[in-house]
């Protein structure tokens, strides 16, 4: 095992050249198999677990930078602002202008959670309410859920997909796209910004225009 100096020059060196590493990378940078004692050495410099993977890769605190929803993801790992894909999605749910469904925190998270939404509830620490075919997550404050719904029911009489699309509209999408800059950009979450915003627009409507105007939807392009 390496003492405390030495490793924590090991990690930083190791994670210039990986981002993100498992507990394997770890225990031959750092030359040996004690987890606690591999903890107690990212412990001193800050470290994450990721959220996606059972918690199963690691990154240095310093290393993400999280988009509007506090999530960064690298390779197809995720990790959050928030620590834990429970921390997170109570978080992100109690947040929202209008509570989130199932599908909405899938996209978003980028993994399936219905299993964490069902303990969430379970523990009160999110409410849930059916809307339309769909269940609703809220926060458990009951004002705030109550607000919740209020905003979901208004969205629900924007107009279709089917309708053109403003010209406002439109130009308000471009200039989200615009605002992510090299930050990846999403159709959900620009939908998303633009109806807390009081915007009438949809997913579908986001990527006809993303279509349209060349944006792709991973990354914006210039």
């Amino acid at each position: 095992m390496l003492n405390a100096a030495a490793s924590a020059k090991a990690l930083k060196m190791l994670f210039r050249r990986f981002k993100v590493v498992d507990i394997d990378k770890l225990s031959q940078t750092l030359q040996t198999k004690s987890r606690m004692s591999i903890f107690r050495r990212l412990k001193e410099i800050g470290y994450l677990s990721s959220y996606t993977h059972t918690g199963r890769y690691y990154t240095l605190a310093h290393i993400p930078q999280f988009d509007d929803y506090g999530l960064w993801f690298h390779q197809g790992v995720g990790f959050s602002r928030y620590g834990t894909l429970k921390a997170t999605i109570t978080e992100l749910v109690d947040s929202a202008a209008a509570g989130f469904t199932h599908t909405e925190l899938n996209n978003i998270l980028h993994i399936q959670v219905h299993n964490t939404l069902l303990t969430l509830v379970r523990e009160a620490h999110l409410g849930r309410e059916r809307f339309g075919k769909a269940f609703l997550y809220v926060s458990a404050k009951p004002d705030k859920a109550a607000e919740q719904i209020l905003k979901r029911e208004k969205l629900a009489l924007l107009p279709k997909e089917a309708e053109p699309i403003p010209v406002t509209t439109i130009i308000e999408v471009l200039i989200e796209a615009i605002h992510a800059g090299r930050i990846r950009i999403r159709p959900t979450l620009v939908a998303n910004r633009l109806s807390v915003r009081g915007v009438p627009i949809t997913v579908k409507q986001v990527e006809q225009i993303f279509a349209q105007y060349g944006i792709a939807t991973e990354k914006k392009t210039v």
